[in-house]
């Protein structure tokens, strides 16, 4: 059977649940329709998105379009979920985005078309709620026109707009029925098609099987993005859409022999702990019980591989997941057996097929905290769970003081992490206030020794260290000056764990990277030097060096592009000074005003809720990870979490365990 794997996106309140219910309802599926506002919705299976209306992870379910397999991935919307939606993007043939024919083009919408552009996915738009009162179709075209692109296509027309009696018309490939649809089709196609532009300046005839099948190609490589208009409410208009997603998107067609290939993108947990992968395969073929090879990237960004055993394995048929014993490139299935699996993995061999997942680092922190302490060891083993399920979910335990805290992109994700233990694990919890994580750059060079049985130093062993700067974005450098052999293996990795360790907090607290740290002495006595010698004087040399070499606080910084009114380009300017942003470029296109920069992370979210107060809604603003900067002046720090190697005496009272 031949499979296609599509999305819906859309603006927060667009409708997109709404026509994901629809889809399947019109297909046969489910029986009866769900309501967001009802909370009863077959997509939205946390109790949070059931009640604030909102998709907040990605739900997978399948259904049949005339014998054509398709399955539908229906994704967040949400600002602070743009990873959870880019990740869903990277195994999809094409997207359906949503837009209100009342609220028309939105900031969200936006985004999210910048991201399909970006990564160049065959798109359809489909304009919801024709029905409700202040529905629009002519200006709202005229907006995905100016706000998204100028090759925005409409395959229907609208008829009493704004009234429950709202209905579509479809337009037809056919010179006698349409022949102004049709000249407007080729001018279109023709502008990315030599063959068609060539045969239309000569004055050939084209016949409508060749226009169809231009304009299909240039949908298929994201040139041309046709627009249908309907009602997810009614349904006027969704059997128009799914033709369409039919005819336009790729379809991928199964060939016996190929390599397997697949990557891993969601996870689900069984109640006992199992991990449930979804694969997405882009060729070969699943088995059960076949011994497949896992590939995982590690901490160092080096590719490891292993082999596991597919102890389980169902597909997605008409809604429901069912056991079966293959399943085939195209597809998606959910595997069972696939050890310490994690989302991005790649299942056989990589191939270019498989999108690369860019997982964006959280650059904002918060404590949490669960509301009855006797609970804080439950909360922390949620948290790890929740985090295996969620790579946008990072936490950190600080050991001495019995103190957690997750890693988070924005207000929202603490909202979504708050229900889930609720939901999942009966634990209610409290956030500290949120602050953005900086880094640390060694400034200079610095040169530390400890020599066994010498001086204060009480650990059969010797260590000596030099760190300088490291190249920018090297992270972690670590180099040896002496012979491999001069120690027994375990020691020397002992070292090298605690180097790594110890560089999570540096003279500030936080995190230090873009260094070089050379290992320059070695000692030991045996039998008596352990593992754990090395282990307790490592932290003590090497920030001894790295006291020496001083350290630099870098923030992080969002590039930014900000829209908005030409008239409103000077008020923008001033607010962005205030919040110390550096403006590269401004530019003027149709009244309205691109101002690209960089801009604090600190100051982004307040920044970018003003901007839809000060342009009345006209404006928005696109941001992505840009690095860091160094801070002068007063830098921020941050409460240590560990013995603080920094005081030689608090640190050995610790180890040595005086206390």
């Amino acid at each position: 059977m031949h499979t296609m794997n599509i999305g819906i996106l859309a603006h927060v309140d667009a409708g997109k649940t709404s026509l994901a219910e629809r889809i399947l309802y019109d297909t046969d599926v489910i029986d009866e329709l769900g309501r967001v506002d009802q909370g009863n919705t077959q997509m939205d299976a946390m109790e949070l998105e059931r009640k604030r209306g909102i998709t907040i992870k990605a739900s997978v379910v399948s259904f049949d379009l005339h014998g054509l397999k398709v399955n539908l991935i229906d994704t967040p919307g949400h600002a602070d979920f743009i990873a959870e939606v880019e990740r869903s993007l990277s195994v999809l043939d094409g997207v359906i985005l949503v837009v209100s024919a009342v609220e028309g083009v939105q900031a969200q919408t936006k985004i999210l078309f910048s991201v399909l552009k970006k990564m160049g996915l065959p798109t359809i738009l489909f304009v919801n709620k024709i029905d409700r009162l202040g529905a629009q179709s002519d200006m709202v075209i005229e907006q995905i026109r100016e706000k998204l692109t100028p090759n925005a296509f409409p395959l229907c027309q609208v008829e009493h707009a704004g009234t429950k009696q709202a209905s579509v018309v479809e337009s037809r490939f056919d010179w006698a029925a349409d022949p102004d649809f049709m000249e407007r089709c080729i001018e279109l196609a023709a502008a990315h098609d030599e063959q068609v532009l060539e045969a239309y300046v000569n004055g050939e005839a084209v016949t409508a099987e060749q226009v169809k099948e231009a304009f299909g190609k240039q949908v298929r490589q994201a040139n041309i993005y046709p627009v249908y208009f309907g009602s997810a409410m009614t349904g006027v208009g969704v059997s128009g859409l799914l033709a369409g997603v039919a005819q336009w998107f790729p379809v991928n067609e199964h060939a016996e022999g190929e390599p397997l290939s697949g990557v891993v993108f969601k996870l689900e947990k069984e109640p006992s702990g199992e991990k449930i992968a979804y694969v997405r395969l882009f060729s070969g073929s699943l088995n059960l019980r076949e011994q497949v090879k896992l590939q995982q990237k590690n901490g160092q960004g080096e590719v490891e591989a292993r082999t596991c055993k597919i102890k389980k394995l169902y597909a997605l048929i008409n809604g429901k997941a069912v056991p079966a014993a293959k399943v085939t490139s195209g597809d998606l299935g959910k595997v069972w057996g696939l050890e310490d699996v994690r989302i991005g993995d790649v299942v056989g061999e990589h191939s270019d097929l498989i999108k690369h997942f860019s997982f964006a680092v959280p650059q904002m922190e918060t404590r949490i905290e669960a509301t009855e302490p006797s609970k804080d060891h439950l909360l922390y083993k949620a948290l790890i769970s929740l985090s295996e399920e969620d790579p946008l979910i990072q936490v950190l335990k600080n050991d001495v003081h019995q103190e957690l805290y997750i890693r988070i992109f924005g207000e929202v994700q603490k909202e979504v992490i708050e229900a889930a233990l609720k939901e999942q694990y009966d634990l209610e919890v409290r956030f500290s206030e949120t602050r953005t994580v900086c880094l640390e750059k060694p400034a200079g060079t610095g040169q530390a020794l400890e020599i066994i049985a010498e001086g204060d130093n009480p650990f059969y062993a010797t260590v000596g260290f030099r760190v300088e700067p490291g190249l920018p974005g090297s992270g972690v450098a670590y180099a040896l000056e002496v012979e491999l052999g001069s120690l027994p293996l375990p020691f020397h990795k002992a070292i090298k764990e605690t180097v790594h360790q110890t560089l999570k907090q540096g003279l500030y607290g936080w995190e230090v990277t873009d260094i070089v740290v050379t290992l320059t002495h070695t000692g030991y006595f045996s039998p008596i030097s352990t593992a754990g010698d090395f282990r307790k004087l490592a932290p003590l040399v090497l920030m001894e060096a790295l006291a020496q070499a001083g350290t630099h606080v870098y923030e992080p910084i969002h590039a930014f592009e900000l829209t908005v009114p030409a008239a409103m380009m000077s008020k923008a300017t001033y607010k962005l000074s205030a919040i110390q942003a550096v403006m590269h470029d401004t530019a003027i296109h149709n009244d309205m005003c691109l101002i690209t920069g960089t801009i604090p992370v600190a100051a982004t979210e307040s920044f970018k809720r003003s901007v839809h107060a000060f342009t009345q809604g006209e404006g928005f603003m696109l941001v992505e990870p840009a690095g860091f900067v160094r801070m002068h002046g007063d830098v921020p720090t941050r409460a240590r979490t560990d013995y603080n190697p920094l005081n030689r005496n608090e640190y050995l009272l610790h180890v040595l365990r005086a206390y």
